[in-house]
């Protein structure tokens, strides 16, 4: 977050706090019962998880029917970097219009409705030792001036009273955007990218980041987690693309 974001910031809370709380997506005013920060209608609008989804990954799969087994990617891991997946919901609908606008055109009034929404995932789990957002090259957060990812993770942290980590996981590598690459280039565009400034000791981690498409970006984190001693890891997402 850029000087200027740090200084409007408490702005924007103390108005959200003096004036009727609108939604972030529609601008209608919120009723007592919008506890997620978004308006009833948009709210209807956000995809949750099918019950048909990989128990690792959360991957959706294209049936009705509830089923809780592997997915291939999950089924050839001959060591599961990870626990499990947490999402909010599915990459599509308002909750990818939100995403985007939280990301790409600078709302960042979004990142409490939405960690709101990861929260709701969150319940009866395990709090972690530790919550670590997946990190940005400086490249890049010079363009875009903040780490979507870091916003959620510090609201989390808040919620969950455990410490956030911001400067343990590091992206050392500039890399191509992930978008619009196949699995087999997103993993190769990200190896090595990532390095751990000291070890860990077990800790259990809590990993976020914004979407999980092909589960790329979270493997090479975790890779790099594990092998510096960071004990049970769990992905929490905002949203989970459908396929890869």
């Amino acid at each position: 977050m850029n000087l200027r974001q740090k200084l409007l910031k408490p702005l924007y809370d103390l108005l959200d706090f003096m004036l009727p709380a609108g939604c972030p997506l529609c601008s209608r005013l919120l009723s007592p019962g919008d506890a997620t920060g978004f308006c009833c209608s948009c709210q209807q609008q956000i995809p949750p998880l099918p019950v048909a989804a990989c128990r690792h990954c959360a991957l959706p799969y294209p049936t009705d029917i509830a089923d809780d087994h592997l997915c291939v990617t999950c089924l050839n891991e001959k060591k599961p970097l990870f626990e499990r997946v947490i999402a909010a919901g599915i990459y599509d609908g308002a909750l990818k219009e939100a995403i985007h606008r939280f990301k790409y055109r600078d709302k960042i009034n979004l990142d409490r409705p939405l960690a709101e929404l990861i929260l709701s995932e969150l319940k009866g789990i395990e709090p972690p030792d530790l919550i670590i957002p997946v990190p940005l090259h400086p490249r890049r957060l010079r363009q875009r001036t903040y780490n979507q990812s870091e916003l959620l993770a510090h609201l989390l942290g808040k919620k969950l009273n455990r410490p956030v980590i911001l400067k343990q996981l590091i992206r050392h590598r500039h890399t191509l955007p992930q978008q619009g690459q196949n699995a087999a280039d997103r993993k190769k565009n990200l190896h090595d990218a990532f390095s751990l400034t000291h070890p860990l000791h077990g800790e259990a981690i809590l990993l976020v980041d914004d979407v999980l498409t092909t589960g790329a970006t979270v493997r090479e984190c975790c890779r790099v987690l594990k092998k510096d001693g960071a004990g049970l890891i769990t992905i929490a997402v905002l949203a989970r693309a459908r396929s890869h």
